[in-house]
């Protein structure tokens, strides 16, 4: 007669569960790391770029200096904005991918878990047959 070992299957499905959780905290962790990474580094140029203008803006001593620093403090605020949009769709883009790879992974645990559970049912089935002849 076939034997169910409750105890063994759950073992079984709490470790491949673990793992599962482990691969997806790695996943989520290094895409975490990534975009701070990206907003870091984007900030540092923005930091920089922003006290190179204010040490040229410190030197305006009259309004026609000011006129010809002007446009440059403009194109600065600009590429700061642009910098830190490019930083954040790059970081989008990346946690999109992480996500898609951890559905991926879900996915094949469910896959897993169900060829595994039918392969119980057919086994148990088999075993019934057999005891029913």
């Amino acid at each position: 007669m076939y034997q169910f070992n409750l105890n063994e299957q759950f073992s079984k499905a709490a470790g491949q569960f673990a793992e599962a959780a482990a691969n997806v905290n790695r996943l989520a962790l290094a895409n975490a790391e990534k975009a701070f990474g990206l907003h870091m580094a984007a900030l540092e140029e923005n930091i920089n770029a922003t006290f190179a203008f204010a040490g040229e803006l410190v030197g305006v001593r009259d309004a026609e200096a000011l006129k010809t620093v002007w446009p440059k403090g403009l194109q600065v605020a600009r590429a700061n904005a642009e910098r830190s949009l490019g930083a954040a769709q790059e970081a989008f883009a990346h946690t999109l991918k992480t996500n898609e790879a951890i559905g991926a992974l879900a996915k094949s645990q469910f896959e897993q878990a169900g060829a595994q559970v039918k392969a119980e049912v057919e086994k148990a089935a088999k075993a019934g047959a057999k005891a029913a002849k």
